[in-house]
C-alpha cells in the first residue's frame, strides 16, 4: 500500500511540476521571442520548445523532489 501512494506522490510531482514548467516555458519563450524578434511561424517553434524544455526540466526536479520525500515520515 505504501509503494502505490509513494509512485502516486512522485507521479503528481511530476504532473505538477510539468504544469508549472510549461506555464512559465511559455510566457518566457513569448517574451524571448519578442524580444530577439525570432521571424514569422518560428516564433511558434522557439516558444514549443521553450515550453517543453522547461515543463521537462521543472517535471524531473519536483518529481525527483517528491521521490526523496516519500521516505521520510513527518
Amino acid at each position: 500500500m505504501a509503494r502505490d501512494s509513494c509512485l502516486n506522490r512522485v507521479a503528481v510531482g511530476a504532473a505538477m511540476g510539468g504544469a508549472v514548467g510549461g506555464a512559465f516555458g511559455a510566457v518566457w519563450g513569448t517574451y524571448e521571442a519578442i524580444r530577439y524578434k525570432v521571424p514569422g511561424l518560428m516564433k511558434v517553434r522557439h516558444i514549443g520548445q521553450t515550453t517543453l524544455g522547461s515543463a521537462a526540466v521543472f517535471g524531473l526536479f519536483l518529481g525527483a523532489g517528491s521521490l526523496i520525500h516519500c521516505g521520510k515520515s513527518y
